[in-house]
């Protein structure tokens, strides 16, 4: 009799362990890799490994909630995270860094190959020293790496870039809808569904995948869906993307900041209904060619001193004005120093009871270690900013009282009070999206007359919070005045270069599977 139990133990251990290996092996293995970066090609700055961080293994998950361990998703199939690089937009990516990055990837995915899929998750816009298709180059690599059977799906940031090459060597490609980007993390979890969906249901690669050309270069700033026209592609787009035997659909916008030839608007249809996707990805692009003329900034403009002047004027608190030329989050070098010379020769802001305006922000490593030495209510003084792009002013001085200071791994704030204005200095440069960056350093941002961010439009953060806004066109390594810059190598016609240009025939470009 025991010798019975005894082997009905054993049988019903080895039927669980031949069930749980079973159900392991029914499971697709999917991998994850990515680099994101938006880099400016008219920024004197350059982007070294440092800037990013680095994501590996079980961290990445980190970055993406819907893999979280209990979610269905990350039930569906067994994840092997190699490591995804992201850095805050900037300067051009030195040889040396895009090299240790891409080659940090491989290392990574060695380690667990074979693969089924894997999940590509790229910004789009990455500009490297001597390289005009980063992320073409990129994904060739990685694919030489895990063969042409594995399906891959990739997200990315509509002002990215799709090339041939990128678009050839991908099988599912998305980007988010919306700009701001609210959608970043559902655009990443569509990616990831998208993929599931393909292997669950056997169908595996869609069988077309439809590329389009639209000659249209226009920042962000003039294509924010909140606002028409840019709401029309975003009403439009999904209702093609959700049409039986069409698998998705795109609209990128491209990158205004760099001078390479695959800057361009484009729309990429994937799907098994060939008449479908054609017919959608035609569709999208002659929509944006047709609203082309109706793009306007998503807020007033003017110069820095009409937008000081309507600020003062206005009984609307806070009052935000955006310093665009210089945004960090565009690719701007983040220390450009002309917006707050300027704001220090206004006599309204030399007594501390005028108005209270809050500058975020300028980097000042040496003032930010002066701070943290004499503490708050201690006395600074030195220069502030254009280490790295000074062509339109020098470092500038300053010195004011400490009023706050904060600490993190990643960087450290302080806040010098001149007058009555509250400078945000930081050690490395630094960006100002939510309120509660201003909390932090209890700064009280709802209460403060006027906020000047080095920011094109607002985040959502900010944008609720705001009593009014204007953009101030400053200059920068992200000039919005784009006719003006020194472009000599992407595609001509493009509007807004050549306004006379012919109407496009809007040619559909069937691209051919890797296999």
């Amino acid at each position: 009799m025991k010798k019975q139990k005894s082997l009905g133990l054993l049988f019903l251990m080895a039927l669980l362990v031949f069930t749980s290996c079973a159900s392991k092996a029914d499971k697709p293995r999917i991998a994850i890799a990515g680099i994101a970066i938006e880099c400016s090609t008219f920024s004197p700055a350059q982007t070294e490994y440092g800037a990013f961080r680095i994501n590996k293994q079980d961290d990445v998950y980190k970055l993406y909630p819907f893999l979280r361990e209990d979610s269905v998703l990350r039930q569906k199939a067994e994840w092997f995270p190699a490591m995804v690089a992201r850095a805050t937009p900037g300067g051009i990516v030195t040889r040396e860094c895009y090299d240790s990055l891409v080659n940090g990837i491989l290392e990574e995915l060695k380690k667990n190959m074979p693969y089924d899929a894997l999940f590509f998750d790229i910004h789009g816009a990455m500009s490297v020293v001597g390289l005009d298709d980063p992320e073409g180059d990129f994904i060739i690599k990685v694919r030489e790496l895990v063969g042409n059977d594995v399906l891959f799906s990739t997200s990315m940031d509509p002002h990215g870039s799709v090339s041939h090459r990128l678009a050839k060597n991908t099988d599912l490609i998305t980007c988010y809808r919306m700009s701001p980007h609210e959608d970043n993390l559902a655009t990443r979890r569509r990616a990831v569904s998208n993929l599931i969906e393909r292997i669950e249901s056997g169908s595996g690669r869609p069988a077309y995948k439809a590329w389009v050309k639209v000659p249209i270069l226009l920042p962000g700033e003039k294509t924010s869906t909140r606002v028409e026209p840019g709401s029309k592609l975003l009403e439009a787009t999904p209702l093609i993307a959700d049409s039986e035997g069409v698998t998705d659909a795109g609209v990128w916008i491209s990158y205004a900041w760099a001078d390479e030839p695959r800057n361009h608007a484009v729309v990429v249809v994937t799907g098994d209904d060939k008449a479908k996707v054609e017919a959608g990805a035609k569709e999208l692009a002659e929509l944006f060619w047709s609203i082309r003329g109706d793009f306007e900034f998503v807020a007033p403009t003017a110069s820095l001193e009409e937008c000081l002047a309507a600020a003062l004027t206005s009984d609307k608190k806070p009052y935000f004005i955006s310093d665009m030329g210089d945004n960090p989050t565009a690719g701007g070098a983040g220390d450009v120093s002309w917006t707050l010379t300027e704001l220090l020769k206004r006599k309204e802001f030399k007594n501390a009871n005028g108005p209270r305006l809050i500058y975020a922000s300028i980097p000042g490593a040496e003032v930010v270690e002066q701070a943290l030495e004499v503490g708050i209510g201690g006395k600074v003084a030195g220069y502030v900013g254009a280490k790295v792009d000074s062509r339109y002013a020098p470092p500038v001085w300053i010195e004011g009282t400490v009023e706050a200071i904060r600490e993190t791994d990643k960087n450290k704030e302080v806040v010098v009070r001149m007058g009555s204005m509250q400078i945000i200095v930081t050690e490395k440069r630094h960006y100002y999206h939510y309120e509660k960056n201003f909390d932090d350093l209890n700064l009280s941002p709802r209460t403060a007359d006027i906020i000047v961010v080095k920011l094109g439009y607002l985040t959502e953060g900010l944008y609720d919070m705001r009593g009014d806004w204007m953009m101030a066109l400053t200059r920068g390594g992200v000039d919005q005045d784009l006719e003006q810059l020194p472009f000599n190598r992407i595609e001509r016609p493009m509007y807004p270069f050549d306004k006379d240009m012919e109407d496009p025939s809007f040619e559909v470009v069937f691209i051919d599977s890797v296999n």
